[in-house]
């Protein structure tokens, strides 16, 4: 295995997608039509959730393709809303005509789980695994209202309020994912919860900069007071002692919410564990590459490559081993 790992995975990458290996996760199904569907959300994750789709590499043929419907639910969520506001910005579209969007998907949404077929891709491979998982509606919904936020809402007060936020666009994921992920001790959904709200505070560190572009602060407006850090300092990209003592503070908030997700892995499925742990450490590294910048998340994007994402199995499976 660590040989193997030493060539960069944009090489690696193209070997293993000409495979049986990766083919059969689609190739094995007998409708043409879940195919389609099946490879069209698996496009969706490959494409916008890299360290995702990494770790989904490790499931069972059938997780993966549930893992990349659920994925592509949430992603389609997420972009008609992210390009509804530029569209809104630019007087193209009214905000209305997102909600009226939202919820002719929503309808759809739930005839989905009432049985009915649809023509959209997405909900067709979702409904197949909702033949397979439960799933339950009020997962998704709360989704749709997370995201739907981002509609009306560019400021937040405090950490309770970011914290609901939080878990309707990313907890709920993880809730969702659970339940394919397969669990014995009900415990296990309250570390996903912790999981998924670690995953959204990193994904809020690393884009500061993206978001103050769109007008958009998800710090706690209450903590950035407590730190001495007005809007001004955050839109003049003021990179002092302050701001990286907030920084530190929301990054040690972060990492105790990924220690407590910790302690729900060894609870999931056995064959489940590697890909969640391995987009749990992965994930969290982010954090430790804005450190590395010196918190410079105004002009510097925080990331891993697919690399040093690849050179994380032997460790992680070294942890699960000997856990």
């Amino acid at each position: 295995m660590t040989g193997f790992l030493k060539y960069p995975y944009s090489l690696l990458r193209p070997i293993y997608e000409k495979t049986n290996f990766h083919h059969s996760v689609i190739t094995e199904l007998d409708s043409e039509n879940l195919k389609s569907a099946y490879a069209h959300c698996r496009e969706i994750t490959r494409k916008h959730a890299k360290t995702f789709y990494m770790a989904t590499r490790f499931l069972p043929n059938h997780k993966q393709r549930s893992i990349f419907a659920i994925y592509g639910l949430c992603r389609y969520l997420d972009d008609l809303v992210d390009e509804a506001e530029d569209l809104i910005l630019k007087k193209k579209i009214s905000e209305l005509d997102v909600v009226e969007k939202l919820e002719a998907f929503k309808l759809k949404l739930v005839d989905t789980y009432r049985g009915s077929e649809q023509d959209d891709p997405i909900l067709t491979a979702f409904s197949d695994t909702l033949n397979l998982y439960k799933i339950p509606l009020d997962l998704p919904l709360q989704l749709m209202d997370g995201v739907k936020m981002d509609l009306t809402k560019n400021r937040y007060k405090n950490f309770e309020e970011l914290y609901d936020y939080s878990y309707k666009v990313a907890s709920v994921v993880g809730l969702m994912t659970s339940e394919v992920f397969g669990y014995d001790n009900p415990k296990a959904v309250e570390h996903a919860v912790d999981l998924g709200i670690a995953m959204q505070l990193t994904n809020i560190l690393r884009d500061v900069g993206e978001d103050l572009e769109r007008d958009r602060i998800y710090l706690p407006q209450d903590e950035l007071r407590k730190f001495g850090i007005s809007e001004d300092d955050l839109f003049s990209h003021n990179l002092d002692d302050r701001f990286t003592s907030f920084m530190q503070f929301q990054i040690k908030r972060a990492n105790d919410y990924y220690i407590s997700s910790d302690r729900g892995i060894p609870m999931l499925n056995k064959d489940s564990r590697l890909p969640v742990c391995l987009a749990r450490e992965n994930y969290s590294r982010i954090l430790s590459k804005i450190e590395e910048n010196n918190f410079n998340v105004f002009q510097r994007r925080a990331y891993l490559n697919s690399t040093e994402k690849l050179t994380m199995v032997p460790k992680v499976m070294y942890t699960l081993r000997t856990a």
